[in-house]
């Protein structure tokens, strides 16, 4: 009877944990066309796909602390240094970092768009400067 009731537990667990994340991992021509319905111009998007790539491979749920100096949530990767901010709405995007790790991309796209249109592709410096010394991703199959 242990053996079934540890059973139970686990599957019980594995569910939960799946279920709490509603995180989603998207393919390059997934992204593609999430990224054309938000209206990005079709000649930035593999700008955008590297970006993404680059930050936070596809995932919707990544979180990066960057030496406990800042963190970066998301898809985008978007910091609590100056655009969002943890547990209430803040920041330049006026919310909170949380609701950058789901899989709704309306908010991330947002922010994402406000932050390009002040800085451009320099606020994500990293990936910025991965994505300029590597060819863009091939998206014409797509």
């Amino acid at each position: 009877m242990r053996q079934t009731e540890l059973l139970v537990l686990l599957v019980l667990v594995a569910v939960v944990q799946h279920s709490e994340g509603h995180a989603k991992t998207y393919t390059r021509c997934q992204l593609s066309r999430e990224l054309l319905r938000y209206n990005f111009p079709r000649s930035l998007l593999p700008n955008w796909i590297c970006l993404i790539e680059h930050a936070s491979m596809r995932t919707t749920d990544k979180v990066t602390n960057h030496n406990n100096a800042y963190t970066s949530y998301g898809l985008f990767q978007i910091n609590n240094k100056d655009w969002c901010k943890k547990g209430r709405k803040g920041g330049h995007c006026s919310m909170k970092c949380e609701d950058l790790i789901n899989e709704d991309l309306a908010d991330d796209v947002r922010c994402a768009k406000r932050i390009y249109d002040r800085v451009g592709f320099k606020a994500w410096p990293s990936s910025y400067a991965y994505c300029k010394e590597k060819s863009m991703p091939d998206l014409s199959r797509c």
